[in-house]
């Protein structure tokens, strides 16, 4: 009788999800500012692992922006010893992979980065498909082609397109570099207005007026730290303000063509596990998220003085009134 409860005991264990099985993973977590679209991330990261029953302990840190707060936190992590890191945005991520150079302890922990445009210009991995070392990740690349596509859409005869970003961010310098090529292919001339901190968003975004037909602000976590500051100034001079990022629309741009950053971050949990589990970094290809989605906010852009095209508004996943 013992023979047969043991057995039915090893049989239903093994039939067990190998997440139920496994002790408590600690994850360090380095995000680089909070704003709606990276909190998004970090809540889909950490539903996907409640989802799948993985007993998770989390050391969350924020930089708020600052390069030389994230420095800080990346050292700080590296005496956590955590079992894996996760990395939101691309300034935290090269200071964690930059902290880990010097950290020959860490140096085979996964660490995964997540919300990064360009991690081969981020000098994070040497090739996309077998990444090599103990780093990989999820991108949050932009199709630049469909942003300006919906853009025209809005604006038909628009020939000046201004851009905001933060020039010390290497994944907004990548993307406004195509933001450029892509406007000369459709006679837009890109005029940059470039801050090093969010308390300079006003004063960019005021810059602006009267030299461009549109703002267009890409994926740059300073700039849509301070989202508000650059609404404030498009209302008060009818300035149409579109973004890359579907969550900027709920807070008052007229549209966005981009990724969920939830979905983002759920997708980053699932790679998350499949490594806990034994999958090698090094060989885990980078990933990127092709689902976009269509986003619109009626109010605002009637406050910006623009008219939602009736074919958009038919075919946006989502309307704020």
């Amino acid at each position: 009788m013992k023979k047969i409860v043991c057995l039915f005991a090893v049989l239903f264990l093994s039939a067990l999800p190998a997440s139920a099985l496994a002790e408590t993973c600690r994850i360090s977590v380095s995000q680089f500012v909070e704003h709606p679209a990276l909190d998004a991330v970090l809540k889909g990261f950490q539903d996907y692992m409640k989802e799948k029953g993985i007993s998770v302990d989390y050391a969350v840190h924020n930089a708020q922006a600052n390069m030389a707060t994230a420095t800080q936190i990346a050292s700080q992590i590296m005496g956590e010893k955590p079992d894996l890191i996760l990395s939101i945005a691309t300034p935290t991520s090269q200071a964690c992979a930059q902290a880990m150079k010097k950290s020959p302890h860490m140096q085979k922990t996964p660490f995964l980065f997540t919300a990064v445009t360009d991690p081969l210009a981020a000098g994070l991995v040497k090739d996309l498909t077998r990444p090599g070392g103990n780093i990989t990740g999820v991108s949050d690349m932009l199709p630049v082609d469909k942003h300006m596509w919906m853009v025209k859409r809005f604006l038909p005869n628009m020939k000046r397109l201004g851009i905001m970003y933060n020039s010390g961010e290497a994944n907004s310098k990548v993307t406004v570099d195509t933001i450029h090529k892509e406007g000369k292919k459709i006679d837009i001339d890109v005029t940059d207005a470039t801050v090093f901190k969010s308390s300079e968003v006003y004063q960019a975004a005021k810059s602006l007026i009267g030299r461009v037909d549109a703002i267009f602000i890409p994926t740059d976590n300073t700039v849509v730290s301070a989202l508000e500051s650059a609404i404030k100034v498009c209302i008060q001079n009818k300035m149409p303000l579109f973004c890359a990022d579907v969550n900027s629309v709920a807070r008052g741009a007229v549209a966005a063509m981009g990724f969920d950053y939830y979905k983002h971050g759920y997708q980053t949990g699932a790679m998350a596990q499949r490594i806990l589990e034994g999958a090698d970094p090094a060989e885990t290809p980078v990933e990127t998220q092709k689902e976009l989605q269509l986003h619109l906010n009626l109010r605002y852009a009637n406050l910006m003085g623009v008219k939602v095209p009736k074919a958009l508004l038919e075919m946006a996943d989502k309307v704020y009134k």
